[in-house]
């Protein structure tokens, strides 16, 4: 069912009944990213799944920053009064659950990194940002998204299932260019929150492939031993897509991590 509020400019997917998981897509991406993973989760639990601003579902605004994409997160989960969730984010989608975890720890019964990381940008990653910024401003957000997501595939994705790739530049086709800048400066302009993990006393779920382009292995490695308790899954043959490139790999790791942190 999707629901709504402030006029229709913060929405979201509620499904299913009792403990509620919230997932939470990443750039150009919106609610449906996670579709499948609601289809299986929803027959246990109540899942949450926000269309973040700037999707074809939720008018973007601004100033745009991954703390205000925590808010508005928030905003849902107080509007459906959600006291504790568990909290699963993919790449994008990850920053802005650690941004909730950092400002309402007691919010998170489980924090979810779907191929995402608590690092902020290197340097040489926030240039590579700026540069595709006027990549999308000078040439248009649909050449940027069919020059980039591919990448967001592994060799091995790409080659089994090419239609991925399409739905997925499809999906991110929805998001007008002002969104997409604005998601790239958000991430951009991130801080660190590698300090979360380490005061963190909720379970953490690490998803990691180790062909992913976007959130490479050697970046999250070092954080997987911060929290108290890790649940860490490495993928071969995997980019950074694994919601859809191990479909049911992924569904039983959701669920299983979602139902620990009930315990």
């Amino acid at each position: 069912m999707r629901k709504s509020i402030n006029n229709g400019n913060v929405t979201w997917l509620d499904e299913g009944e009792g403990a509620p998981v919230v997932l939470i897509h990443g750039f150009s991406e919106n609610a449906g990213l996670w579709e499948i993973q609601t289809a299986w989760l929803k027959a246990h639990y109540r899942v949450i799944i926000p269309d973040l601003p700037g999707t074809a579902a939720a008018p973007l605004s601004t100033p745009l920053t991954i703390e205000s994409m925590a808010e508005y997160v928030y905003a849902i989960l107080l509007a459906e009064d959600i006291k504790t969730a568990v909290i699963i984010g993919h790449s994008m989608g990850g920053y802005i659950a650690l941004a909730l975890a950092e400002k309402y720890p007691q919010l998170l019964k489980g924090l979810g990194l779907f191929h995402s990381t608590a690092k902020a940008d290197s340097e040489e990653k926030k240039e590579g940002r700026r540069k595709s910024i006027k990549l999308m401003e000078e040439y248009g957000g649909e050449t940027f998204l069919r020059q980039t997501l591919p990448n967001m595939f592994s060799p091995v994705a790409k080659a089994s299932d090419p239609d991925l790739v399409n739905v997925y530049i499809k999906m991110g086709m929805e998001c007008q260019l002002p969104a997409l800048v604005a998601y790239y400066e958000a991430m951009r302009d991130r801080p660190d929150r590698t300090a979360v993990l380490k005061s963190i006393n909720v379970p953490v779920l690490f998803i990691i492939g180790k062909d992913d382009n976007a959130v490479p292995l050697d970046n999250v490695l070092p954080q997987i031993t911060l929290p108290r308790i890790s649940s860490i899954h490495i993928f071969e043959n995997v980019g950074h897509m694994g919601m859809w490139e191990i479909v049911a790999p992924s569904n039983v790791i959701l669920q299983d991590f979602v139902t620990f942190c009930q315990l």
